[in-house]
This record gives structure tokens, C-alpha cells and sequence, in this order.
């Protein structure tokens, strides 16, 4: 994980706490994608609720930024995405050998808000060329120009920052369970900051009242740890071995 990798990730506005970290995670860390089209009810609805928790967010956050959609309108529009998503199959035809779960999701998106907006008459006319206004988190608007980023890439940047998060919270919740909150304040104290500067390792063991050294070694463990838990997070809505390698080295730069 690189120096800036966590403040970039972390970087995100308050807009939405649906489908965040706090949302339920399937205790079994199955392939959630492959498990959509089990015959399995319980299975199907773990594999909806993994799902969703890891691309809520970037849905919205799509919808907002790339469909100029507002705050509510936004909220609106993913939820129904996945509503009805769920009720007509949208991902039951997803073929792993042409495309990326991912690329095919964010293709199935575009196509049900074009239909919204079409239903609704909403149409927007202009093609690339068009600006789309979104708000920056003190809630005043800027403009972002349509080509500043491709889709495409947009939609990775928020489904990279969303899974740092789930990352992140999986790890928090797994040290309250096993009595290492501390070790887990020290990531978050030089890991999760909000991109201002770091403590030291010196200070922060003279704060928690432990050694420099205990303090290296348990933010190491947990680097790792948190690692282990991302790829996890990765796997779930990978179904090929080949996808889960492409996308651990898009999102880490490493082979898995």
C-alpha cells in the first residue's frame, strides 16, 4: 500500500451512508457473483447483500458525478437499480470470458438510467461534450468536465475507495472481537489519516504507552492483515481465478 494510497482512498464526501461499511457481510467469503444464480434462496440473497455492499456507493456516486444527478435523486435511482436488479435477473446473462463483473454492472447501469431518463423525459442531449455539476462536500456545486475521466474509470476509482473502506471496517471489526484495539488504533492513527501528517512511531507509543518497536510490529501485523481482508473483498465479486488477479493488481499494483 503506498504512501498516498490510503488519504486518496479515504478522500470521500459524507453524501450517503447506505450500502456502507456498516452493512451486513456474508460470513462464508463464497464467490458472491457465482452465487447470484444459485438455487439457493439464502445463498442468492447473501450473494445480493455482498454485492451491494461493495457497489452502493460506487453506483451512486456514478449517478451523481456522471448523470448529474442530485443527492436524493441519486439515493433514489441506486436503490432502484438494485431493486430492480434483483426482480428482473440484470446480472444472470454476465459472461466472465467477455468482461470484467464490474464493467458489466456499470454497462447494465448506464442502460437502466437511460431508460429512466427516457421514461421520465429527461433525455440529456450533447453527448461528451456535456459538464456535469456536482456538489463538493461543504455542499457547493463545481463543475467536472465529462471527459476529465471515461466512465469507466470513474466507476473503478469509487469501487477502489469503497473497497478500502469495507477493507478497513472489516478489519476494525475483527480486532474489537479479538481484544486488539489498540493494534487497529495504530492503523488508523498512520494509515486511515485524512491525509494530514502522520504521528510518529516515537509519539505514538509514548501516547498508547507502549514501546517504538511493539508499535512497528503491530502496525505491520495489521498492514497486513488489512491486505489479507482487501483481497478477500476482491474475491467475493470476482468469479475466475484470472479476474481476482487483474483485479488485486488494478487495485494493489501486486500479483495475488
Amino acid at each position: 500500500m503506498g504512501e498516498s494510497a490510503v488519504s486518496v482512498v479515504f478522500g470521500m464526501e459524507p453524501d450517503t451512508n447506505i450500502g456502507g461499511p456498516q452493512s451486513r457481510f456474508p460470513e462464508t467469503r463464497r464467490t458472491a457473483v457465482a452465487d447470484l444464480r444459485s438455487p439457493d434462496a439464502n445463498l442468492r440473497e447473501r450473494a445480493w447483500e455482498a454485492v451491494i455492499a461493495a457497489y452502493w456507493k460506487p453506483v451512486y456516486k456514478y449517478v451523481r458525478v456522471r448523470w448529474s444527478e442530485s443527492n436524493e435523486n441519486a439515493k433514489d435511482l441506486t436503490q432502484a437499480f438494485f431493486t430492480r436488479g434483483l426482480e428482473k435477473d440484470f446480472f444472470g446473462g454476465y459472461d466472465p470470458a467477455k468482461a470484467r463483473f464490474r464493467t458489466y454492472l456499470r454497462t447494465c447501469l448506464d442502460a437502466f438510467l437511460a431508460n429512466e431518463n427516457k421514461a421520465a423525459g429527461r433525455l440529456k442531449r450533447g453527448g461528451d461534450a456535456v459538464s456535469l455539476a456536482f456538489e463538493t462536500p461543504d455542499g457547493k456545486p463545481r463543475e467536472i468536465a465529462s471527459n476529465e475521466l471515461s466512465p469507466e474509470e470513474y466507476f473503478r476509482r469509487e469501487w477502489v475507495r469503497n473497497l478500502f473502506s469495507l477493507a478497513a471496517e472489516d478489519l476494525k471489526r475483527e480486532c474489537a472481537e479479538s481484544g486488539k484495539r489498540i493494534h487497529y488504533e495504530i492503523f488508523e492513527r498512520y494509515d486511515l489519516n485524512d491525509g494530514g501528517e502522520r504521528p510518529t512511531y516515537d509519539g505514538m507509543a509514548v501516547a498508547l504507552g507502549l514501546t517504538p518497536a511493539t508499535v512497528t510490529n503491530h502496525l505491520a501485523g495489521m498492514r497486513r492483515r488489512f491486505r489479507h481482508l482487501l483481497l478477500e473483498r476482491i474475491r467475493e465479486t470476482t468469479v475466475t481465478e484470472q479476474e481476482f488477479r487483474e483485479e488485486a493488481r488494478a487495485v494493489l499494483g501486486i500479483e495475488a
